[in-house]
């Protein structure tokens, strides 16, 4: 193992065959995707540890390989190591009920800057959110720079990645949980939502949003009023605005009881 060089400057790296057998074996640092330059008998017992961990695999050519590690050293394979060990769904409704509180979370769908996602995981966590969940393709991982741009609140905030958005959002409706969809197509504007209860805000990726299948199965959309001539805010200052308006309205009631 050694440190990582080339163009991998947002997430840490583990290269080499004994180094990221290890890693898979022993769990201390979970892997967000390994990278192999192919798949033979010389990788089967690391294929077969990645598929238990339910890490993604991607074939790559060596060249992009060596852009990573030059050099060659790393015999082929590549872990991108997470910042920190993702949590599971149930650990993360414990923690609200441990605390007494109706679930706040937040979904985050197809996000591919980790700034944007560093900077909604320091608001998620000053606002109170028990969780965040990622989806595990075609999104920023818990990566290095995510870490960094959350200034700390990444140690502080659990966060869960999940397979399949839909079918986490089907689980947590069956757990009683309304699912709120920040879409700026909606009718009804993010202050007229009733977000006191067990919720789960949702936001989507940069430029794309929400993608429509995942839209479809939440229980409400809500958009965020704009009077200029920009049409959309950044999804991190999108995420702020409803988060807070959301302990807003959990204080009130809180107060009021």
């Amino acid at each position: 193992m050694g440190p990582a060089a080339g163009n991998a400057k947002d997430s840490d790296l583990i290269y080499g065959l004994h180094a990221v057998r290890e890693a898979l074996r022993s769990g201390t640092r979970p892997l967000l995707r390994l990278l192999l330059s192919r798949q033979d008998r010389q990788f089967a017992d690391i294929v077969q540890l990645a598929k238990a961990a339910r890490v993604p695999i991607h074939l790559e050519p060596p060249p992009a390989l060596d852009r990573l590690v030059p050099h060659g050293r790393h015999q082929g394979v590549i872990g991108v190591v997470a910042a920190k060990r993702y949590a599971e769904i149930d650990d993360i409704l414990m923690t609200a009920k441990t605390r007494q509180e109706s679930p706040f979370l937040v979904l985050l769908d197809g996000l591919e800057d980790p700034q944007n996602v560093g900077a909604i995981l320091r608001s998620a966590e000053a606002a109170g959110v028990h969780g965040v969940f990622l989806p595990e393709r075609r999104a920023v991982g818990l990566t290095a720079t995510v870490a960094k741009t959350s200034a700390g609140a990444v140690d502080h905030l659990q966060v869960g990645c999940v397979t399949n958005l839909s079918r986490l959002i089907e689980a947590l409706q069956t757990q009683g949980l309304w699912i709120h969809a920040v879409d700026p197509g909606a009718d009804k504007s993010y202050t007229e939502a009733d977000l006191r209860g067990p919720i789960a805000i949702i936001l989507g990726g940069e430029g794309k949003g929400i993608r429509p299948g995942v839209l479809d199965k939440c229980d409400q959309r809500i958009r965020i009023p704009m009077h200029g001539h920009v049409g959309s805010l950044n999804v991190a200052a999108a995420a702020a605005i409803v988060l807070f308006e959301a302990v807003r309205q959990r204080t009130v009631a809180h107060q009021r009881i």
